[in-house]
C-alpha cells in the first residue's frame, strides 16, 4: 500500500512538473540543467535566485514589482547570440547586491510575440563603486566592467541554459 501511494505521489509530481513548463518550452525547469556543475554556494544561491524570481514570468508580476515592461530593443549580436529584453528597476542601481532583488529582468522572444524570462542581471553604478575600485561580486564571480554604460554587471542565464555559460555576456540560445 505505502509503495503504490509513493508511486502514485511521485507520478503526480512529474505530470505536475510537466504542466508547470507549458508556455516555456525553451526554459529549464531545474537549476541543475544550467549547465557545468558549480560549486555548492553557487547552486544555493542559483536556488535562491530562482525561488525570488520565478513569478516574474508573468509580465505583470515584473511590472508590480518596480520593473517597467514596456519592452526596449532586445539586445543581439550576429555572432555571439542574443542578451534578450532587459526591464531594469533604477531604484535597484546602488551599491547594494541582493541575490534576490537583480536590477535587471531579461526576457527573450518566445512564440506568437510574448516573452519568456530567461535570466537577470545584477549592475552597480560607476557612480557607487568606481570603475578604478575592486570589481563587486555575487555568484562568487567579480561583476564585469561595462565602461560604455558606467557601471559593473553579471548576467546570470538562470531559466535557460546558455551554451557559452551560467555567467557570460551573450546567449547563442538567445534569439531577437
Amino acid at each position: 500500500m505505502r509503495a503504490t501511494v509513493c508511486a502514485v505521489i511521485g507520478a503526480l509530481t512529474l505530470v505536475l512538473a510537466g504542466c508547470a513548463g507549458r508556455g516555456r518550452a525553451s526554459s529549464v525547469e531545474r537549476s541543475e540543467d544550467l549547465g557545468a556543475p558549480f560549486d555548492e554556494e553557487v547552486r544555493r544561491d542559483l536556488d535562491v535566485l530562482r525561488a525570488a524570481t520565478t513569478r516574474f514570468h508573468d509580465l505583470a508580476e515584473a511590472q508590480a514589482a518596480g520593473y517597467p515592461t514596456t519592452l526596449p530593443k532586445c539586445m543581439a549580436d550576429s555572432t555571439m547570440g542574443g542578451m534578450g529584453y532587459h526591464l531594469v528597476d533604477r531604484t535597484r542601481f546602488d551599491d547594494k547586491l541582493e541575490i534576490e532583488r537583480p536590477e535587471m529582468l531579461i526576457y527573450a522572444p518566445a512564440a506568437e510575440g510574448k516573452v519568456e524570462l530567461v535570466g537577470v542581471e545584477y549592475a552597480v553604478p560607476y557612480r557607487a563603486v568606481p570603475s578604478t575600485a575592486s570589481p563587486p561580486r555575487i555568484f562568487g564571480q567579480d561583476l564585469k566592467r561595462y565602461d560604455q554604460l558606467n557601471y559593473w554587471a553579471l548576467h546570470v542565464w538562470a531559466w535557460r541554459r546558455n551554451p557559452a555559460g551560467l555567467f557570460a555576456d551573450w546567449n547563442p540560445a538567445v534569439r531577437c
